[in-house]
């Protein structure tokens, strides 16, 4: 197994030809040569999380969450079934495991018990006890990630099993039973957030992508298989889980333009632009257009590609462990109701895609650049759960936090299309997701309005977000 850290990456890859003995001696260097950050000690007026004794979370290298990350990138590229809402659950869970497992680690940051829907409790660190935060959240995130991807391969269990066996020797310390209660501490928590996770209405999912016992509603301007052939939508039932924000489940569904096929009306107008950048697009836009595809089984799916952004911000700024565990808790909490709100959005319009639409008043024998994916198009998944991961990444990183994007690097090029994936570099968080969205209009897969919409509501689900009393 070889982990690698480049400054604006978050990857990880196995190789048979590594030993275990190599393998431990550079992951211990990797993880290390990050310079520990003081201690802050700050008082405090509540009673959570327990405060501990050691070192605090902010002393130890940001790698273990981000070691993780990569891992859980890469159980949701090659498990079956882990489709983008899917995937985005799983991500929710996992960060908020992470961040759990070394808050009371973290003297200025506070639980999130009761603060989101559903989370009455959770185990408590034990009172004036030292506990080595690395291996609580170590632990924490094998334990989580065994049950959230409980089908996946036989050589991904082993990954998992390897990973979490190496950090454990690469960070235990002479004390054996601060050893112990740091590791049972972080499988209790993984546990419990599991439990609590099964009562969301998306336990797994990954087993009815496609139920048989919807029946698609019919009509003018509803939604149709287009040509992938797919009849039955993806997961059209999952607007009615449980958004771990309760202010995100209150916001109200935003509506579409009527529809009409009369070529004067505003809807009109907004199929036929798509159909006319069809005809025009540039070998840049085309480029875009590929780079931010993300389908299941050929990528970690949008929602882990806005978790592979959060990578890149957490190791290119040598992000501790405090931050990089806040880092995930925040952008999967985000992306997972990002994606519960925008599915409760498509299956109350049903809204039909381009490839429909054009067919049906401009142009019958049309195809689009980019393959429609098989569920309703307004809004934008890719617009508002990219815009949602924007938002918190922005309050944790800054408006202007430039980077460059290479989650895509080394896949296939598109030979149909001619089309390689070339990173692409930002001036902000903000400008990816603009980026994200337009990639969709760019695919002619949804329309200026599906993408205007879901950056707007992302901004909002972000929002809601930022505003949980994260700081004591």
């Amino acid at each position: 197994m070889n982990i690698r850290f480049p400054s604006a990456r978050c990857t990880l890859s196995t190789s048979k030809y590594i030993s275990q003995r190599s393998y431990l001696g550079l992951l211990t260097y990797l993880l290390l040569i990050v310079p520990l950050q003081a201690c802050r000690i700050q008082s405090t007026d509540d009673v959570q999380p327990t405060l501990t004794t050691g070192k605090a979370a902010d002393q130890y290298t940001g790698n273990v969450a981000t070691t993780w990350a990569a891992l859980q990138l890469k159980l949701t590229k090659t498990t079956a079934g882990f489709t983008p809402p899917v995937a985005s659950r799983a991500f929710g869970y996992a960060g908020i495991t992470m961040y759990e497992a070394v808050v009371p680690g973290i003297s200025n940051r506070k639980s999130l018990v009761g603060q989101l829907q559903g989370l009455i409790s959770l185990p408590q660190a034990e009172s004036g006890k030292e506990y080595n935060w690395a291996l609580s959240a170590n632990a924490s995130q094998a334990q989580i990630l065994r049950s959230l991807f409980p089908t996946t391969s036989e050589a991904n269990k082993v990954s998992l099993d390897s990973l979490e066996a190496v950090l454990l020797t690469a960070f235990k310390g002479t004390d054996e039973a601060v050893t112990q209660r740091s590791v049972d501490f972080g499988k209790k928590i993984a546990d419990a957030v599991f439990e609590w996770s099964k009562t969301d209405g998306g336990d797994a999912g990954y087993t009815r992508n496609f139920p048989t016992n919807y029946t698609v509603p019919t009509g003018a301007g509803l939604w149709q298989p287009t040509e992938n052939g797919q009849k039955i939508p993806m997961q059209p039932y999952w607007g009615r889980n449980r958004t771990f924000v309760k202010a995100n489940s209150d916001l109200p569904t935003p509506k579409p333009l009527a529809y009409s096929t009369d070529v004067k009306s505003a809807i009109f107008n907004q199929y036929l632009d798509v159909y006319n950048k069809g005809k025009n697009l540039t070998q840049t836009e085309k480029e875009i257009s590929l780079w931010w595809s993300d389908n299941p089984g050929e990528s970690f799916t949008p929602p882990g590609h806005s978790y592979s952004i959060a990578c890149i911000a957490a190791i290119a700024t040598r992000a501790d462990l405090a931050k990089a565990a806040e880092t995930f808790a925040r952008t999967g909490i985000s992306v997972a109701d990002a994606f519960i709100l925008c599915w409760r959005c498509k299956f109350t319009y049903n809204n039909l895609r381009p490839y429909t639409y054009v067919r049906l008043t401009i142009n019958p024998t049309w195809i689009p650049f980019w393959p429609d994916p098989p569920f309703p198009g307004f809004s934008s998944d890719h617009a508002t759960q990219s815009s949602s991961a924007a938002t918190v990444l922005t309050a944790l990183y800054g408006e202007n936090f430039a980077f460059t994007d290479d989650s895509n690097v080394g896949r296939p090029d598109d030979l149909l299309r001619h089309i390689s994936f070339k990173v692409r570099s930002f001036t902000s968080f903000a400008a990816s997701a603009q980026e994200s969205a337009d990639s969709r209009f760019y695919s002619n897969i949804h329309t200026r309005q599906d993408n205007e919409t879901g950056l707007a509501e992302g901004k909002k689900i972000g929002a809601n977000v930022n505003a949980l009393a994260w700081e004591r």
